[in-house]
């Protein structure tokens, strides 16, 4: 039987790019690094490696699955960058339809930030789903939840995108680019769903594999090291 999680250590691009187009059986999430991690690219350039990754990640799930994104916006030289408008830009070169646009916040309403907002952006794309009333929850999430990293995209943000997935599509494995320390993946395997996570830096790859997910108390922890606690 082939095993729940699958951590890939390599660069997310390379593997996407050798990855079928429109594939079967697969629904994506990614949270695509940010332009302080590319200290080589100018701005335009970081936004256009964005664009074009994001369309990458669009092209590679089924048309009957899902792509969806974690993302918070930044601000740079007094310019507001919108992630999700970079994405959207993406979805409509790969005729996908924005199904839902949620808001997590960072920080309590009416609370002034500096440098990032108060909130992070959840969107949902799709080729050929639509959702029907029914299916809708709630827009505005007051919290993350408890993340296993700085960069990390929080429990309850981590449990709304695998309760919708395994709602939707239960027999989909989900792939994580750019999966960092693996909180999503750890919350996949404990409601058995069949995940891979691509993710370069060593160190984090090899932490994805033990960080673990109580669904019960909404908490990451890493297996085998006590000294590696989770942040809050």
């Amino acid at each position: 039987m082939n095993p729940l999680r699958t951590i890939i250590t390599g660069d997310a691009i390379e593997w996407l790019q050798k990855e079928p187009v429109q594939a079967p059986g697969r629904s994506f999430v990614a949270s695509l690094p940010d332009f302080s991690e590319f200290p080589a690219l100018s701005l335009e350039g970081w936004q256009t490696w964005f664009t074009q990754t994001a369309e990458l990640i669009l092209s590679r799930a089924a048309p009957d699955g899902f792509s969806i994104f974690f993302q918070t916006d930044i601000k740079h030289d007094g310019i507001w960058i919108d992630k999700a408008y970079l994405i959207q830009k993406a979805a409509e070169k790969q005729n996908n339809r924005l199904l839902f646009h949620k808001v997590f916040c960072r920080a309590p309403a009416g609370q002034t930030t500096f440098g990032k907002p108060a909130y992070s952006h959840l969107l949902a794309f799709s080729r050929d789903r639509r959702l029907e009333m029914d299916d809708s929850t709630a827009d505005v999430i007051p919290s993350l939840g408890q993340k296993t990293w700085p960069r990390g995209m929080g429990f309850q943000a981590s449990q709304a995108v695998v309760n919708f997935l395994r709602t939707q599509t239960p027999d989909h494995t989900i792939v994580n680019p750019f999966c960092g320390e693996g909180g999503l993946l750890a919350l996949a395997e404990q409601y058995g769903i069949h995940s891979i996570g691509i993710e370069k830096s060593v160190k984090r790859a090899e932490k994805s594999r033990r960080t673990r997910a109580n669904i019960e108390t909404g908490r990451f922890w890493v297996d085998g090291d006590p000294s590696e606690n989770a942040d809050d």
